[in-house]
């Protein structure tokens, strides 16, 4: 039996659903980190395994993102919570509508992950690194693959005739 020329573009459908919903659970994780990190012994507790970490940029990282996060007002905190929280959101909608097969959803997630491309590539100029340069080509793929199976299916779309109206 041979499979339909949908079944594969399905596949690469569920693949993209996938890695929105991975990006869903790691702002979701964040957003409860920043909820945790509110506590002030939570907050030293993390400085305390810091200066436990040896010398390098891992340790560098991890005390400039305490030093940072434990320098904003209670409002910052809640403004960045409530930020991460409406990306998990968007990026929930893309996922789930891409798993369902949403010509909306293929649309949405064009639009948002191609407006994020110019930022993502502005932050992997300003510090480079494997990690960034990885996200960065996944999603540019990503646009591209969504931009050229939208076309196809623009193209292949036979124009509906209007009725008229009678008078």
């Amino acid at each position: 039996m041979k499979p339909s020329p949908a079944a594969p573009r399905f596949g690469f459908l569920r693949a993209i659903a996938v890695y929105k919903i991975l990006k869903v659970t790691l702002l979701l994780a964040a957003a409860y980190g920043e909820l945790k990190l509110r506590d002030a012994s939570v907050l030293a507790r993390l400085f305390t395994w810091a200066s436990t970490l040896r010398s390098g940029p891992e340790h560098k990282a991890v005390v400039s993102l305490l030093v940072w996060f434990s320098g904003l007002s209670a409002a910052r905190v809640q403004a960045l919570g409530w930020v991460t929280l409406a990306y998990a959101a968007l990026f929930a909608v893309e996922g789930v509508g891409l798993w369902m097969r949403r010509r909306w959803a293929e649309w949405l997630t064009t639009v948002i992950t191609g407006s994020l491309i110019p930022f993502e590539l502005w932050r992997l100029a300003a510090a480079p690194g494997a990690g960034k340069a990885i996200v960065v080509a996944l999603n540019v793929a990503i646009v591209v693959y969504l931009v050229r199976q939208l076309r196809a299916a623009t193209v292949t779309r036979k124009p509906q005739r209007r009725r008229k109206r009678a008078t």
